[in-house]
């Protein structure tokens, strides 16, 4: 029998390139070796954009679509929506009434989300009683498939250990084994910062979409930081200090290519325009099958709906045995 696996990602509209290669890239293999549940988390959406859902729905559906144009697929993984999962609410109750308010308000990932809210806005009413329970959630989206492993990166071990505190404290109220203490998967993962050099992120404008076409994705490398000491085409370049161009280039080249723009930089023969000209023509033929196959599934779209139904008909299975399962552990009527 297969371990089980479970990621989701919230549902922020169609996804750019560190998703695919921070994400996307690595649960495509672990398909082959693990039982995969991959969710889209609509609720916790609202934790902190509850009075903006009028792109909720479509914006669910993009990240799909974007998953299933990346080699995530429906025959070989569980693909579904959160909020189709009614036992994870309910599940979410249960675990609630367990774990300590200290262990939530220490929880990483509620402490980042806060602050970004309060950044925002100074006003503390935003952090809502929800958000406050974004751990507890979080915890039961896993444990909802009792998931025997979580794909992260090294930066994101420390969120899932609330997870593991939840569980061991529910085993040992209970008397049981049952739930399972989720262990992190650790992903060698390409890391690709915004075109500014900043975070790639689809609200600081500086990312390049997985769904973006051929023209806007060259259109965006152009305006890639390069080495900032660098004026003319003739000036010897320095890649250790080009921003951004030379390390997507480390991404996106064989070690061929990756020597070959090197040399041309550093000797003064191959300019920054031309790098990233031909840069943005590296990126779009990596992309190119990708983009076609996302652009069957927009055409599509009941494909879509019904892959979306089936894998949340699908995760619903083993959501209920697990339910009935710690139901029966609290001694529930």
């Amino acid at each position: 029998m297969r371990e089980v696996i479970m990621s989701a990602m919230r549902p922020t509209g169609k996804l750019h390139l560190g998703h695919y290669l921070g994400v996307i890239q690595n649960w495509v293999q672990l398909q082959d070796n693990y039982d995969c549940y991959f969710g889209v988390a609509d609720w916790h959406a609202l934790t902190t954009k509850y009075d903006k859902t009028e792109t909720l729905k479509q914006d669910t559906k993009d990240v799909i679509i974007d998953w299933l144009a990346s080699g995530i697929d429906p025959k070989r993984s569980t693909i579904y929506v959160q909020s189709l999962i009614p036992e994870t609410a309910e599940l979410n109750i249960y675990l609630g009434m367990i774990t300590p308010q200290a262990w939530v308000e220490k929880d990483p990932t509620l402490k980042d989300m806060a602050k970004i809210l309060k950044d925002k806005d100074s006003n503390a009413q935003q952090i809502n009683y929800g958000l406050l329970g974004y751990p507890v959630l979080m915890s039961a989206d896993i444990l909802t498939f009792n998931a025997d492993k979580i794909p992260v990166g090294i930066d994101q071990v420390a969120h899932i250990e609330i997870t593991r505190d939840i569980a061991k404290r529910f085993n040992h109220l209970y008397h049981t084994d049952f739930l399972k203490e989720s262990k992190p998967l650790l992903n060698n993962c390409s890391y690709i910062c915004g075109l500014d050099g900043q975070k790639m992120g689809k609200s600081f404008h500086n990312d390049i979409k997985i769904s973006d076409s051929a023209e806007v994705t060259a259109k965006k490398v152009m305006t890639a930081i390069t080495d900032r000491s660098r004026i003319k085409k003739t000036d010897l370049g320095h890649t250790d200090d080009c921003e951004v161009a030379f390390k997507y280039w480390q991404i996106f080249g064989d070690e061929s290519k990756v020597q070959q723009i090197k040399s041309g930089c550093e000797s003064g023969t191959r300019g920054c325009a031309d790098c990233k000209r031909e840069l943005g023509c590296a990126i779009n033929e990596k992309f190119k099958e990708i983009r076609e196959k996302r652009k069957y599934y927009e055409e599509h779209s009941e494909i879509v709906d019904e892959i979306i139904n089936q894998g949340s008909e699908k995760a619903r299975i083993k959501a209920k045995e697990v339910l009935s399962n710690v139901r029966k552990i609290i001694g529930m009527y």
